[in-house]
């Protein structure tokens, strides 16, 4: 398929593959390119089938039996985007993203649910096919250090969902934070503009807030994110938008900070002796290459469905600068370190 300057929507994905790009923008979309309608009108629908919905309430009453500390909290649900822009330029683009409201427990007892195929809708449209799941959507950040490298992290074998996996720093959007808890009433356009503004600006804040909280970096030393995408995992269905963020440190410095990150819960190198990844894309001062310690595709190839996409949509990235001979990257050597693991 051939990449060009406006966003590439890929149609055709392998039943194997464990991810689906609902959309990709590989030349990055900054805020004022990227608008939100947050409205009721993408909110889930209800499934037909009773004993279906009754099933939401009992798994999660089974779940917070089981651990005491789950709670239930607003999420923003992924409902569709339009494209706008196409035939101009890149800076031209424009994405306009449905967003409703959902919530977590919504999320345990549908995307969560053993049975969450048979909340799907039998249609071409992921929007559709996904109207009676609760489709929260996550977000990641494919972070780039001043010598060239990612951030990866490993998930504590201490939560819930997938852990000991390969993740890119992330988590949510959060109404909360963009100062919602339902859809209010709203009696102009004006007030509307308001709030879809508000949840946009969500977006890109939470993101930051998400890589300055789970890698321990000063939110100064990142720069303005770019929305790459956005991955849904084919594995109960789960959306996440990918960021790429550019940050002033070099890696040495980021592995000192994390040790003092203050979302030590998921992932934390003391108490659960896990460590950030750090994966290398440039070659030696001489020209060398870097002989691989560790497989970057095993370690992608250990990441969620939704992840393992997120990484696809950073490659479409770097394809599209390759392309239009725009340097940013040297990807010809693929280098993974594992810095020491605490004892």
């Amino acid at each position: 398929m051939c990449i060009g300057p406006l966003c590439w929507i890929p149609m055709e994905q392998t039943a194997e593959s464990p991810y689906k790009l609902l959309v990709s923008c590989p030349y990055g979309l900054s805020p004022s390119q990227l608008s939100v309608i947050f409205d009721v009108s993408y909110d889930r629908i209800p499934h037909p089938d009773i004993d279906l919905e009754k099933s939401i309430s009992e798994i999660w009453d089974s779940r917070v039996q089981q651990n005491g500390s789950l709670f239930n909290g607003k999420k923003f649900r992924y409902g569709g985007y339009v494209m706008h822009g196409e035939g101009g330029s890149n800076q031209q683009s424009h994405m306009c993203l449905h967003v409703g409201l959902t919530d977590y427990r919504t999320f345990v007892g549908t995307n969560l649910n053993p049975l969450w195929y048979k909340f799907l809708f039998p249609s071409e449209d992921d929007a559709i096919q996904c109207q009676h799941t609760a489709s929260p959507l996550g977000n990641g950040a494919v972070v780039e250090t001043s010598d060239k490298k990612l951030l990866v992290l490993q998930r504590s074998y201490n939560v819930g969902e997938f852990p000991g996996h390969f993740v890119f720093p992330g988590g949510h959007p959060e109404p909360q934070d963009a100062g919602l808890e339902s859809h209010q009433c709203r009696n102009d356009s004006k007030d509307s503009e308001l709030i879809n503004e508000k949840v946009s600006q969500e977006m890109f804040d939470s993101i930051i807030r998400e890589v300055v909280e789970e890698i321990g970096v000063p939110a100064v030393s990142l720069c303005d994110p770019l929305f790459i995408g956005i991955s849904r995992r084919q594995l109960n269905v789960r959306p996440a938008a990918f960021f790429f963020i550019k940050c002033s440190l070099e890696s040495q410095e980021i592995q000192q900070l994390y040790s003092s990150a203050q979302d030590g819960f998921e992932s934390n190198p003391t108490v659960y002796r896990f460590n950030a990844y750090l994966a290398i894309y440039r070659g030696n001062n001489n020209g060398g290459k870097f002989d691989s310690l560790v497989d970057l595709e095993n370690m992608v190839s250990n990441m969620p469905g939704c992840h393992q996409g997120g990484f696809a949509l950073y490659r479409l990235m770097v394809r599209y600068f390759e392309e239009y001979m725009i340097e940013i990257h040297d990807v010809s050597s693929i280098q993974v370190i594992c810095p020491k693991i605490a004892p």
